[in-house]
């Protein structure tokens, strides 16, 4: 409050001067301080970024909506697994009841090895283990947007279930996960994205111009509200001052004494 009323002092005493010396039709000018320009600056700055951010939105926009192309000939990277009707289930009179299930929660993994074994250690030895793979459990909004008709939605059973970060929550799993199996087939890629070498040069000359001048933080800290630089629970615990720091032995001998 006293700056505010001090800076509202200053510049009443500097219009003052001013009329005295050029009169009063010398405020229709706008002259500004040292601070107000300095301020004007920064204000200025940060609508350049918000407009590069907006500039650069759109051009990713732009990339994204150019479309496919085919690759001729398709090329494998890797394996993917996924989940089919069991042989016994796929020749029954409900196959088409349980395919219609299973490409709602269906899920879909990759690797770069056929037997989708991944590295672990166990009592200091490494080995590989199988990855687990499961169909999707769906959450309460996720069961919604799938639209069960009422037969479908019998399959399921709502099932508590505490995520890593202590909540509980109500997941929908299905009941009978036996009818599908797992299937490896080989991960295919026979389309690509068009590209249009301008607009990647545009995109990464605004890339560049932020990441290298470490402009990035600030613009996303005006455009989202903050940056991810705290990821303490408690940032209070670690800004304490302890009560003995840069205090001499006498002077902690002193405040032992009297506490």
């Amino acid at each position: 409050m006293a700056s505010q009323f001090s800076n509202g002092t200053n510049s009443i005493i500097m219009d003052t001067k001013l009329m005295d010396h050029y009169g009063e039709h010398i405020l229709s000018y706008r002259l500004r301080t040292a601070r107000q320009k300095k301020r004007m600056q920064y204000e200025d700055f940060d609508k350049q970024l918000i407009a590069l951010y907006k500039k650069e939105r759109a051009l990713l926009i732009q990339k994204r909506n150019l479309g496919w192309e085919p690759l001729t000939p398709p090329v494998q990277k890797g394996w993917k697994r996924f989940f089919v009707l069991r042989e016994d289930v796929a020749k029954c009179k409900q196959a088409d009841f349980f395919e219609t299930i299973l490409k709602k929660i269906n899920t879909y993994d990759w690797s770069w090895r056929k037997d989708f074994k991944v590295k672990r250690r166990r009592f200091g030895k490494k080995i590989y283990v199988l990855k687990p793979q499961k169909l999707l459990e769906c959450s309460e909004w996720q069961f919604k947007k799938l639209a069960f008709t009422d037969v479908e939605r019998q399959m399921f059973d709502a099932v508590l279930h505490v995520s890593n970060y202590g909540r509980s929550e109500i997941k929908y799993v299905f009941r009978e996960p036996w009818r599908f199996v797992l299937k490896i087939a080989p991960n295919m890629i026979d389309k690509i994205r068009k590209k249009d070498g301008e607009l990647e040069s545009r995109i990464q000359g605004i890339t560049n111009f932020l990441e290298r001048n470490d402009f990035r933080k600030r613009q996303i800290k005006i455009m989202h509200g903050s940056y991810g630089n705290w990821v303490w629970n408690d940032v209070e615990k670690y800004n304490e001052q302890h009560p003995f720091k840069n205090k001499s032995i006498s002077q902690v001998l002193d405040l032992i004494k009297n506490n």
